[in-house]
């Protein structure tokens, strides 16, 4: 009898394989498990044919990241990590050793982390959530709980115990802004480091079914090294990203998760506010108010989360940003209810795995962006409450979010948002998809705004990406509009290609996005060679890449043109240094501010640009980013130095400063715009700390503090201390302040 072949690249085959390995290794005896450990196998094919063995524990595991118990000795651990950087796919240089268990609550991964040289590990942040943690010794553990090779969870942490968490969202992008509830301790012990981590199944969305087949990967990062490596070898073009690179992890099987029940959580949280307001003519008003959110799991698979009178006193303030374009900036998401769906409602986005464009702000317009929910230009307003319903179903991952708004200070009418999405999985690395919106009233304060549209992401190649989408909207009150991407990107180690093709319609406006410019069709090309010189010892890449970016308008006259070069060298230490040439075109139609009431005038501009910058690693003491740049800007030149880096002072304390000076000279009138801010922060546990924002920019002429104490008492319950003041440079003094105190405390029944 013939048997057809199975093809890898569909998800359920990998399923269908991966559970027939199960089967297998469940069916052998258990002395013959334990004797094998964790690793089953090793041989070529998907995620480099590696099976990891889940083994059940009887009792819980004690987490103090001391791995003394007798398990660790009776169960052979997962080892022979493979270098991704710098000797791609030899060895591992400093042994790794993995265990992963499970009981009818937790899975536990347990990690052994051997270092020759102990004595230069790099750990210095315990702050949950924070980047450095990344710039430290580390490891990060990856579930893909689908299987679909595309999405999964990714749980870090360090020698300290630092505490990083995030979602995996198509390979492409990462949100480390997202938080769950699970556990995590480390211990610096003999040669080298170790740490136990317990996820609680309830953390998880996964499949249907007691029986359980998840993608699982290990990276470690040795840092006094700059070394890469990863259970699940990972080719190292994907650069930093490697682990998220779903379609080559590790199969894990043998995992049984609890009888599905209908989980369901409670967030409520009470919160007190002392409020002065100049503006609004408030002084020391004193609030309190409560408000919940709650999450019901339909299936194992999708959940229901609903909220009411939703409330982000905690959020950190923005950071300031100097903009001497034209176009509005971006602003990243910080609230939590926003962040978990990002992923799913993402549109348009880079093609999984490849790296973006060099050169200024992205103009591909966001179909859906939530920063339109909550906030107005006369500022922020309370959210009502709203619902959203997301997860997958077979192939398909779905979201539908409702949110309404209130009606701002300024007599801004209440909102309403509703978005829906469905993408689908065809096989590894491709994938299709829609998108709508719905806003009443629309951003200009009448009518509604409808938004739609379809995109696919494609990798019929290793390196090799297309991606693109084709989206309208329409509005009631005036014509609507289209936009389409058409993008292709090679990005291998040595050599890289990106071509593009964008065009936004004058008309084309999505009233629950963001817009940065219309009217253009925008052509971008850019290359790139990469090499490893054998002969530098100190040098571990060389690139230089060029593109050319060009603007027209609807009609085809040139507005917009950079042509681009840079060359970068990474060193063997970490340490990075760049220097790049720009040729600009601007072609103004009319006049825009560019700072403080400054005018550039209409005409047609050309200018050219220099600059370099140097990154610190992270092993020194003083570590950061420093850039110049000098050239023509208009009818003038600009000048601007910047740093943005840290200063060490231990491991619980640090200070981030970040500077940032701009002299420019338009025709006969010279000014300076500074942004000068600070981060300083004391940990006192992986949970509990203090960090401060304080900042400064000439543009606004304000000085903003934020200073934040939060304490995370038990997984999933904080208590937060928000001081917020902003006080006008000019003589007026004080603007506004507030101090709030808010506590939530999570039920899971």
């Amino acid at each position: 009898m013939n048997t057809p072949e199975l093809d890898w690249r569909r998800p359920g085959a990998r399923r269908g394989l991966a559970l027939a390995a199960a089967a297998v290794l469940a069916a052998a005896p258990a002395s013959a498990q334990e004797a094998a450990g964790p690793l089953a196998a090793r041989s070529p094919g998907q995620g480099g044919g590696i099976t990891i063995h889940a083994v059940r524990l009887d009792e819980p595991l004690e987490l103090d990241g001391a791995l003394s118990e007798a398990i660790y000795g009776d169960v052979a651990p997962a080892s022979g990590f493979i270098q991704q950087d710098p000797d791609n796919g030899a060895p591992a240089t400093e042994e790794t050793e993995v265990w992963v268990f499970y009981d009818d609550r937790n899975v536990y991964v347990a990690v052994r982390a051997m270092d020759s040289r102990p004595e230069r590990i790099v750990a210095n942040e315990m702050r949950r959530d924070n980047r450095n943690i990344w710039l430290n010794d580390n490891v990060i553990i990856v579930l893909d709980t689908f299987l679909d090779r595309r999405s999964g969870y990714f749980f870090q942490t360090n020698p300290l115990g630092g505490v990083r968490d995030g979602l995996v969202l198509d390979e492409a992008t990462n949100n480390f802004d997202w938080n769950t509830v699970w556990d995590v301790r480390s211990r610096r012990a003999g040669p080298g480091w170790s740490a136990e981590m317990a996820i609680p199944f309830k953390s998880l969305r996964y499949a249907p079914g007691r029986e359980q087949v998840w993608g699982f990967n290990v990276h470690r990062v040795v840092r006094s090294k700059n070394e890469f490596s990863l259970l699940s070898p990972v080719p190292r073009s994907f650069n930093r990203n490697g682990v998220f690179r779903l379609a080559s992890a590790a199969t894990l099987v043998g995992l049984e998760a609890p009888d599905a029940t209908r989980a369901l959580e409670f967030r409520p949280y009470a919160i007190s506010t002392l409020r002065t307001d100049r503006d609004a003519g408030v002084d020391r008003d004193l609030d309190a108010d409560v408000g919940l959110d709650a999450r019901y799991g339909v299936t194992n698979s999708m959940s229901l989360d609903l909220t009411y009178r939703t409330d982000f006193a905690q959020v950190e303030i923005d950071e300031q940003q100097v903009n001497l374009s034209r176009f509005s900036l971006l602003f990243p998401e910080k609230r939590d209810f926003f962040l978990e769906g990002q992923g799913v409602f993402d549109f348009g986005r880079a093609p999984a795995g490849a790296r973006p464009g060099e050169g200024g702000p992205d103009p591909t317009p966001v179909l859906f962006y939530s920063r339109r929910i909550g906030f107005t230009p006369e500022g922020p307003v309370p959210i009502r409450g709203g619902g959203r319903l997301m997860g997958r179903a077979g192939p398909a991952s779905m979201g539908v979010l409702n949110i309404q708004a209130e009606e701002g200070d300024g007599g801004t009418p209440g909102t309403n948002f509703t978005v829906a999405r469905v993408k689908s999985d065809l096989s590894v690395g491709n994938r299709v998809g829609a998108l709508a919106t719905y806003r009443r009233p629309s951003g200009g304060g009448d009518g509604s705004n409808l938004a739609w549209g379809a995109d696919a992401d494609l990798a019929p190649a290793r390196d090799l990406w297309l991606s693109g989408y084709y989206a309208r909207t329409r509005t009631s009150t005036g014509p609507g509009g289209e936009s389409y991407l058409a993008r292709a990107q090679y990005d291998a180690d040595r050599y890289g290609l990106r071509l593009e093709r964008l065009k936004v319609g004058a008309a084309f406006d999505p009233g629950a996005g963001l817009l940065r410019r219309s009217g253009f069709v925008r052509s971008l090309v850019q290359g790139r060679i990469s090499r490893r010189p054998e002969s530098l010892a100190l040098v571990r890449r060389i690139g230089l890449d060029a593109g050319l970016d060009h603007y027209a308008n609807e009609a085809g006259a040139l507005e917009t043109q950079q042509e681009r070069v840079r060359l970068q060298v990474d060193f063997q230490s970490s340490d990075v240094v760049s220097m790049a040439y720009s040729r600009n075109f601007e072609s103004l139609p009319e006049p825009f501010a560019v700072a403080l009431g400054r005018l550039v005038q209409p005409g047609r501009y050309r200018f050219h640009e220099v600059s370099a910058s140097v990154e610190a690693g992270s092993h020194r003491r003083v570590s950061g980013f420093v850039n110049v740049s000098h050239g023509g800007f208009y009818t003038g030149r600009r000048t601007q130095i910047g740093y943005s880096g840290r200063l060490e002072f231990g491991p619980r304390f640090s200070l981030e400063p970040r500077i940032s000076l701009d002299w420019v000279t338009l025709q006969e009138e010279s000014f300076r715009v500074t942004l000068l801010g600070a981060r300083p922060t004391l940990t006192l546990t992986p949970r509990n700390f203090v960090s401060a924002l304080v900042q400064y920019s000439s543009s606004t002429e304000m000085v903003e503090t934020n200073v934040r104490w939060r304490w995370e008492l038990q997984p999933g319950t904080i208590l937060y201390a928000v001081y917020t003041d902003a006080r006008a440079t000019g003589g007026a003094g004080m603007l506004n302040r507030s101090f709030a105190v808010k506590f939530t405390r999570l039920f899971r029944l």
